[in-house]
């Protein structure tokens, strides 16, 4: 498969199911969960899916198996992420989905009882209490953010990255990573507290509570 990453789309090929990394500018390579994001179903999503008990925004929905899978539960749920492919795929799962920037205007601001940062999204433009924040300002009062965390003892780390493999040079973008033991004080800086953390296998979550 060849392809040009527009912006947005970053992410596209392993959204279609190719295996890809992202490069670091240290030339590390970290690299991503494809099979997971394309899996109808994957150990640990039923904690974030038995937490959802109301109206739930998943941010950076990717091909949407979450958002799909709160769809089939009756749960009423909106995906929305920067990449056309993404929303598509999520749409051809039966779920809605809107090609949009969490930073722009999303439909029911204020009102969401949940929101998702599942699969590393809380990474999303590299500063995750500037995220958080946004967050907060979806959820309604007493609302939570279901995040998806590194294991304790990962800190927070920001990094300039890029996804390969590409036909290009490939662009640069700001990516984070949050360890499960310090989200608590980027949560406080941005209205939210934590209500409990837990892991499934290999995978950290927290729930956040609006404050």
């Amino acid at each position: 498969m060849t392809a040009t990453i527009s912006k947005g789309g970053e992410f596209d090929l392993g959204l279609l199911g190719q295996r890809c990394w992202l490069e670091l500018a240290n030339g590390e390579r970290i690299d991503l969960p494809v099979e997971r994001w394309t899996d109808g179903s994957c150990e640990g999503d039923e904690v974030l899916l038995d937490a959802c008990g109301g109206p739930t925004l998943d941010i950076g929905c990717g091909p949407g198996r979450l958002t799909a899978a709160l769809t089939e539960r009756g749960i009423a749920s909106l995906g929305v992420d920067s990449s056309r492919t993404a929303v598509q795929l999520t749409q051809g799962r039966g779920a809605v989905a809107l090609h949009r920037n969490v930073f722009d205007r999303i439909p029911g601001e204020g009102r969401w009882r949940h929101v998702l940062l599942a699969d590393g999204n809380i990474g999303i433009g590299g500063n995750p209490v500037a995220l958080l924040r946004r967050a907060a300002e979806l959820l309604g009062a007493g609302g939570t953010a279901l995040v998806e965390l590194e294991p304790p003892g990962t800190g927070v780390r920001n990094e300039h990255v890029r996804l390969q493999p590409q036909t290009d040079e490939g662009s640069w973008f700001t990516w984070a990573w949050v360890g499960a033991d310090a989200v608590g004080a980027l949560a406080a800086q941005a209205g939210l507290a934590v209500e409990w953390t837990a892991r499934r296998g290999h995978r950290w979550f927290a729930e956040l509570v609006r404050t």
